[in-house]
């Protein structure tokens, strides 16, 4: 049954006041201006409602609409216009977004978390937008609906995911004896009750996951994409927000604590990639052993085919981008300290280093992100969003181990790190493009059989997805952050 627009107007209006009286209530909000921030929270909150009511059809996408519009909100207002206001303008960007950084966490955990997950459960059931490109090839063709959800699959696969996820985080909380100051929690300072507890939040973390993006994960790629904002959530709500509440204390959100527990951010974005990619993997398994196992519907490529062509096609898209990513690295005399990765410290040592590798990881593009993006932009999006996650992944964790030592997810390390991160950004950005103009070619040969053309534009990904909030949430504080905080 379809919601009536005012009543999406009226809930929305109602918790965005009842966010913005909690964060004047708690002093992040101008002195003086409670009552102007209340009203103008119930205005955004209904605009927001509004705008996003076909969109935001999940808890899970509604969370991440929200994200991505509170995100935006401080970006306008605290982060650039607001200091501009109250100190004439004599404040640059960076030192106005880092003044305000308590803010930033505001705007998130009680502004937009309560606003898109209240949205999202009371739009659960609308059906969603067809996609443009269901559209475009002609009323015969029948459309699939989605899955079921599976409240068993969902946890099942998230809490699995969520103990793979939580080994890896373990590794660097062991190294910086983190376990005992979880074991506070409940009062303790034991290791193994830390480790134990850390264990428990883990598949509680991966078993949300999974009720949350249940439906909007559609492979490998887009459950990692999710991952990464949703690990990045988790640091603002956990470590910075519920960690000292469930200790009796208020909860710091200062930029000084933000630095603190950097290390815990890069931990919890590892964390959220990980689960991601196993959620995937094991949601995959789920659906082929449970639901999908009919032999007599039969596909047009095999598996193993399929895998092969996506390695190839990334393989040469990631060669491009690593050509592109090239002279960047020149500029940042980057080549000698990527030729040590292969024992040696020559510049073309360090070339040929760099392209291999570049081709590898466009091989896991390939192989991660096919029939996921629809158009030119979305394969923009989800190709920065790849180039983000291997400069987590690959510079700041990857790479030190690589060469003996051990990663130090430490400020220090990613001030020093970041003059590569646009390159990186870059690289993503053109291994995706060159990727879609091949995997387009592909797909326009196997529309020529009308008995594969319908089901080739199935399984690409629809229009109308939170794809695009997540593109913005994710990139936006995975850029901003290690800037803000190193």
């Amino acid at each position: 049954m379809r919601r009536s627009p005012a009543l999406f107007l009226a809930i929305g209006s109602v918790i965005g006041a009842l966010g913005a009286f909690v964060l004047a209530r708690v002093g992040l909000s101008p002195a003086g201006w409670s009552v102007v921030a209340i009203l103008l929270g119930a205005v955004l909150g209904g605009c927001f409602a509004l705008m996003t009511r076909s969109r935001a059809t999940t808890p899970g996408a509604g969370l991440l609409w929200a994200l991505a519009f509170s995100f935006l909100l401080w970006l306008a207002g605290p982060a650039c216009m607001l200091p501009r206001v109250t100190s004439h303008g004599r404040m640059g960007m960076l030192d106005a977004a880092r003044a305000h950084f308590p803010e930033l966490v505001g705007y998130l955990l009680v502004f937009g978390a309560p606003l898109g997950l209240v949205l999202g459960a009371l739009s659960v059931g609308k059906p969603s937008p067809k996609s443009s490109a269901q559209e475009g090839e002609g009323t015969k063709q029948a459309t699939r609906l989605p899955l079921q959800f599976s409240l068993a699959r969902a946890l099942v696969a998230g809490g699995l995911a969520g103990v793979v996820g939580g080994w890896a985080f373990g590794q660097w909380m062991a190294k910086a004896h983190f376990f005992p100051l979880i074991a506070g929690l409940v009062g303790s300072s034991s290791p193994g009750l830390g480790k134990t507890l850390h264990f428990v939040i883990a598949v509680i973390i991966g078993a949300t996951f999974g009720l949350l993006f249940q439906r909007d994960v559609r492979g490998y790629g887009s459950s990692l994409g999710w991952g990464l904002a949703y690990g990045i959530f988790w640091w603002f709500l956990g470590p910075l927000t519920l960690k000292p509440l469930l200790q009796w204390h208020a909860p710091n959100w200062s930029l000084a604590r933000g630095q603190e527990l950097f290390g815990s951010l890069m931990g919890h974005i590892v964390y959220g990639l990980i689960v991601g990619v196993i959620y995937a993997a094991l949601d995959r398994l789920w659906v082929g052993f449970f639901i999908d196992s009919d032999p007599i519907n039969r596909q047009p490529e095999g598996p193993g085919s399929r895998a092969l062509l996506s390695l190839g096609r990334g393989s040469v898209a990631g060669l491009i981008g690593g050509l592109v990513f090239w002279p960047q690295i020149v500029a940042v005399d980057g080549l000698p300290w990527i030729a040590r990765l292969a024992g040696g410290t020559s510049s073309a040592l360090g070339l040929v280093v760099h392209l291999s590798i570049s081709v590898a990881i466009g091989a896991g593009y390939g192989v991660l992100f096919e029939r996921e993006s629809p158009d030119w932009g979305a394969a923009v999006g989800w190709g920065m969003l790849y180039g983000i996650t291997w400069w987590f992944v690959g510079t700041l964790t990857l790479f030190p181990i690589w060469l003996g030592a051990s990663f130090t997810w430490t400020t220090a390390a990613a001030a020093n790190a970041l003059p590569s991160l646009l390159g990186h950004l870059i690289y993503g950005a053109v291994t995706a493009t060159v990727f879609l103009l091949l995997e387009r070619r592909h797909q326009d040969w196997m529309r020529l059989d009308p008995r594969f053309a319908a089901r080739e534009a199935r399984l690409q990904r629809p229009a109308g997805t939170p794809a695009p909030a997540l593109w913005f949430f994710a990139l936006g504080l995975g850029v901003l952050l290690p800037i803000l905080l190193s």
